[in-house]
């Protein structure tokens, strides 16, 4: 099963907000180009040359985030079972090395640039290493991650 098409109903109402703010940016930018060319010679119009870019930016990732948008398969968390680590789930671990607390929340693999500095949350896909390795854990369950990094044994403490 093909678990990158998934996405939090949350997930995809921050890609259509960011959808929304690059279409209301876009006008401004147009307007930005048309004044750029309003000084004249094209070939050496530094303003005219960074407005265009500007402005390709800004059409490029909304066509994109549309046809990911398109393709993406909204799942509604609040009907999955909330007493193990799943798509959606919030959960507290603590690495069984090192003591740190550390704060995950699983999300689909195109939602996770979606969310701003969340402080001490750590937004991870359930496709990446260590979302693997929590899925399906219960409290008080070890979680064996298989990172880059090296190995690291996770314990469940809390899941919201």
């Amino acid at each position: 099963m093909d678990l990158s098409i998934y996405i939090s109903t949350e997930g995809m109402e921050r890609l259509q907000k960011r959808i929304n703010s690059l279409l209301a940016e876009r006008p401004e930018v147009i307007q930005a180009v048309a004044i750029a060319r309003e000084f004249g010679d094209l070939s050496e119009n530094a303003e005219y040359k960074a407005a265009r870019e500007r402005q390709r930016a800004i059409d490029g990732e909304i066509d994109s985030l549309r046809r990911r948008a398109a393709t993406l398969k909204v799942v509604d968390t609040s009907a999955l079972p909330s007493d193990i680590v799943r798509f959606g789930t919030l959960c507290k671990t603590q690495d069984e090395d090192s003591g740190e607390i550390i704060r995950y929340k699983l999300v689909g693999a195109h939602e996770q640039n979606f969310y701003e500095d969340e402080g001490d949350l750590q937004v991870i896909s359930i496709i990446s290493p260590i979302g693997k390795g929590l899925m399906g854990k219960r409290v008080e369950d070890t979680a064996l991650v298989h990172a880059p990094m090296g190995d690291r044994k996770l314990k469940i403490i809390e899941i919201t």
